[in-house]
């Protein structure tokens, strides 16, 4: 049992940091589409 229980949380930790990176990832994506649109936006007002 002993081995089960530790591949189990192998795997959740695993899948827990693949998760945190995707996470990550997306908001440094909408980040960079925010500031992209704010510059935009900006230099259509001129």
């Amino acid at each position: 049992m002993t081995r089960f229980a530790a591949a189990a949380l192998a795997l959740f930790s695993f899948m827990a940091l693949t998760a945190c990176e995707t996470v990550e990832g997306a908001g440094r994506d909408l980040e960079t589409a925010g500031k992209t649109i704010s510059r935009e936006a900006r230099e259509a007002k001129r």
